[in-house]
């Protein structure tokens, strides 16, 4: 949406999606970070603002810079030398300029000459004379870069995290540049959390973060305005829509549960089966109306179409959350397993007896050797509940709260545990009291 509404208004776009990155592929290709002692962090920071104030010449050259005046034929002579026939992709550009860091960094260079390559080429020597013509250029036009899902195949390698908070700094840089230039990044919070170099510098950049949390409000209004939006698409006439509010639009798509239901209506039980990601609730409101158009029913969606969807859904979900931290705790989903057919409320003693178990390999699990026999039970408590597995109620006969509905809480207090509805159908956990 935001690359969609800046072309709208004329602004040059550059897209850079997950084919462009690969973390596989940069710790195969870099040497570590002891290997001569060279700081990747700022390594890459140069890398990348390196690679991104080419793409945006790139992008400005493209559009007949040449005839212009004030700084453009410059642009545009570099471009065409030094990039014309040199057709490198996003990410091969990026590397070439790492290699040749790493090359002085560790390579057999005399220490002097070494000093004047590598202050050369973190200070951007090759393109430094062409940002006055830049932001002359940029006087009249505005490139707006978008780097998203960089959790796409992340494994918390130093490659990784390095690359993206490289990414970061060169971003707060680059921003500095001129106020038509704007570089945006998409973080997930977890992928946040797992690379301290970023919010060790939150104090500085406070300014320069906009964090997103959903409330049960917030997706039921996001939820709405898709359903007003395909109703208009399909052709019905929305004006009763667009007038109602958000529950009675909800109300219109799905029916509401049974007489004596623990929630108010089925909005409030679909929800409470989400970590409060969109994509989530998405998801669930997708399968139970397939499984309504299967039974050839007419809106709104019966709610036995929406019972029988959630296994699908809970399956599907239970297994990419494990996928999210394969890199941190490999075999996440045989931990996940062992709660199968058990009671959904644990007293903490019960808990905390569970997973010495399942350190000390009374339990076998899979693939988990690499970091769970040297975990303590609270620590484990700790991951299954920042990973959304576990509930906790932090008073009597309060709440149960997860890491997506509080970010602070002290595990350790809590006396009573609950594993999340939405894992309830797929590893067969009952969700009656």
């Amino acid at each position: 949406m935001l690359a969609k509404r800046e072309r709208a208004i004329g602004s040059h776009v550059i897209e850079l999606s997950p084919d462009d990155y690969s973390y596989e592929l940069l710790s195969s290709t870099m040497e570590a970070e002891n290997a001569g002692s060279w700081a990747k962090q700022g390594a890459y920071a140069a890398a990348w603002k390196y690679l991104i104030y080419v793409l945006v010449m790139k992008a400005l050259a493209r559009k007949g810079m040449r005839l212009t005046k004030g700084g453009g034929r410059e642009i545009h002579r570099y471009i065409r030398d030094s990039h014309g026939a040199q057709q490198l992709g996003t990410l091969s550009l990026l590397v070439s300029y790492l290699k040749r860091l790493e090359a002085i960094k560790i390579g057999p260079i005399e220490a002097g000459l070494r000093t004047r390559e590598l202050d050369r080429l973190y200070k951007l020597e090759e393109i430094q004379n062409l940002l006055p013509a830049l932001r002359k250029v940029l006087d009249t036009q505005r490139v707006v870069v978008l780097v998203d899902e960089l959790d796409r195949g992340w494994d918390s390698s130093e490659d990784a995290k390095a690359f993206v908070s490289g990414l970061f700094q060169a971003c707060v840089s680059i921003n500095a540049l001129h106020r038509n230039l704007r570089v945006y990044i998409s973080l997930r919070q977890e992928l946040y959390d797992d690379i301290p170099a970023l919010y060790e510098d939150a104090q500085k950049h406070r300014d320069l973060l906009e964090r997103i949390h959903w409330s049960e409000e917030s997706l039921l209004e996001l939820i709405a305005k898709r359903i007003r939006h395909s109703a208009h698409e399909k052709g019905f006439d929305i004006d009763a829509l667009e007038r109602a509010g958000d529950r009675a639009c909800w109300s219109a798509v799905f029916a509401s549960p049974p007489p004596g239901s623990s929630r108010d209506g089925s909005f409030g039980y679909m929800v409470d089966r989400t970590l409060y990601r969109p994509r989530e609730l998405i998801q669930f409101c997708s399968e139970a109306l397939e499984q309504a158009r299967g039974g050839a029913s007419k809106l709104p969606v019966p709610y036995a179409a929406i019972e029988r969807s959630e296994y699908g859904y809970s399956a599907e979900r239970t297994k990419d959350i494990a996928a999210e931290y394969r890199s941190q705790y490999p075999g996440l989903l045989s931990v996940f397993e062992v709660f199968r057919s058990r009671p959904h409320t644990f007293e903490r003693g019960e808990l905390e007896l569970l997973c010495l178990e399942l350190a000390c390999g009374d339990i076998p699990t899979h693939g988990t050797d690499s970091w769970l026999p040297s975990c303590y039970p609270n620590e484990l408590i700790e991951i299954l509940w920042r990973a959304g597995l576990l509930t906790a109620q932090p008073a009597q006969n309060g709440r149960y709260l997860g890491s997506h509905q509080v970010q602070h809480l002290n595990l350790a207090a809590v006396p009573r545990f609950r594993v999340h509805e939405m894992f309830h159908a797929s590893l067969g956990i009952d969700d009656r009291p």
